[in-house]
């Protein structure tokens, strides 16, 4: 396991201070705030850590509220909204400074068998033909653990876009804790790359771009079967729609064996300045 994938663990594995209650420390990712997806991930493993063993994440929706500051640790307060018979709730409110800067709600249920029906996953190249074929492996930010590589883009309307993903790499699959429940953290704090930069394709805009001012106002998540973020998911995003200074876009994770394995949702300020 890579030391940026073991940082990243250390950085979910969260410091319980109270009952219901948890810190989280800051990752900088260079960003003008907390990245979105660190908001994600901890605040699914402060809710996990207080619902049984045998109940597993299956879905998250959460607002941003705040710019949070790379800086500074994060407060995790979680309420125990419900414990069902067969579901269990809980809300999660991520405080920094004495003012909360993203709050979700969170759905943990048990094994069960039931009804089964997905889209086929489209038929594109692996990711070793693809590395065969020349194509690079990126990074979204630099010493992150989380490795791409780009299957296909559309500018058209809507735009689209398919990525190959992993986290950690280097040959060494298999090297992370099989824990379900770390894998599902992991996912979360995953599910916030790329998405909403989807949006911007079909205009002329890049990320980085001075004019643009851009960040994630919600996201909802979703995860159907147990992810393997150690091993190649097929991430593929669409953004049906922007307007009015927001952008929406969505999205679907499979595994190799083509079981769509989670999807995603997410609405963010998408502003540009004009060019007076």
């Amino acid at each position: 396991m890579t030391q940026a994938l073991n940082d990243l663990i250390q950085l979910l594995g969260l410091e319980a201070l109270e009952e219901n209650l948890f810190r989280g420390q800051s990752q900088d990712l260079g960003l003008p705030q907390l990245f979105g997806g660190q908001a994600l991930g901890q605040a699914a493993a402060a809710a996990t850590r207080t619902v049984p063993e045998d109940r597993y994440l299956h879905s998250l929706h959460g607002y941003f509220l705040r710019p949070g500051d790379a800086q500074l640790p994060v407060i995790y307060s979680v309420d125990r909204v419900r414990d069902g018979g067969s579901f269990t709730t809980r809300r999660v409110t991520a405080i920094q400074k004495g003012k909360p800067i993203f709050f979700c709600s969170a759905s943990f249920q048990g094994r069960e068998h039931g009804l089964h029906h997905q889209p086929e996953m489209p038929q594109v190249p692996s990711p070793e033909t693809l590395l065969a074929e020349g194509k690079a492996v990126h990074q979204r930010f630099h010493g992150h653990p989380g490795e791409f590589i780009t299957v296909e883009e559309s500018r058209d309307r809507p735009p689209s876009r398919m990525i190959w993903f992993r986290m950690g790499g280097g040959g060494q699959s298999g090297a992370m804790p099989a824990d379900p429940a770390l894998h599902r953290y992991l996912l979360a704090y995953s599910s916030d790359f790329n998405l909403l930069l989807t949006s911007l394709l079909a205009h002329d805009v890049e990320f980085g771009d001075p004019r643009l001012r851009i960040a994630s106002l919600d996201h909802a998540l979703w995860i159907h079967e147990d992810p393997k973020v150690d091993d190649w998911l097929l991430y593929i995003m669409e953004s049906p729609w922007a307007g009015g200074a927001r952008g929406f876009a969505r999205g679907s994770f499979y595994n190799r064996e083509g079981r769509l394995i989670a999807s995603t949702a997410q609405e963010g300020l998408v502003r540009v300045a004009n060019d007076d």
